[in-house]
């Protein structure tokens, strides 16, 4: 059975860190695009970033640059999302997703309604408030 869980999530006071993982089974991560996505309260979905197969490149959205690291542990089958000097607008449900290599990452973390391997799974909070 094909499922990513997410955790690591939690409250943390503006500058502060968290380290989200998502955890793969029934499949290689390595061997499929992997993103994060994050939606607050009232907004649609967007792509925070994403990870090509084999880590070869990576994208970040604009307003995450600089602070947040997508890295991979293939032994663990395990994606990880490092956010450093959060903001209260970083607040919302996080998620990751797998896509095949037939798409660019950057393409994965733009296009709308992205359909992942899969599916969505449950998320994990992230609430940045002080």
């Amino acid at each position: 059975q094909v499922q990513l869980v997410e955790s690591g999530g939690g409250l943390v006071q503006p500058g502060g860190s968290l380290r989200l993982s998502c955890a793969a089974s029934g499949f290689t991560l390595d061997y499929y695009h992997i993103g994060w996505f994050r939606q607050a309260p009232g907004k649609e979905r967007e792509g925070v970033s994403c990870s090509s197969s084999g880590n070869a490149s990576t994208y970040y959205a604009d307003s995450v640059k600089g602070r947040f690291t997508i890295s991979r542990d293939n032994d663990k089958n395990t994606v990880y999302l490092q956010m450093n000097s959060l903001k209260p607008e970083d607040t919302g449900v996080y998620y990751c997703a797998a896509v095949g290599t037939d798409i660019s990452v950057q393409t994965m973390c733009t296009m709308p309604s992205l359909d992942p391997w899969g599916g969505w799974g449950q998320g994990t909070q992230v609430t940045v408030s002080s």
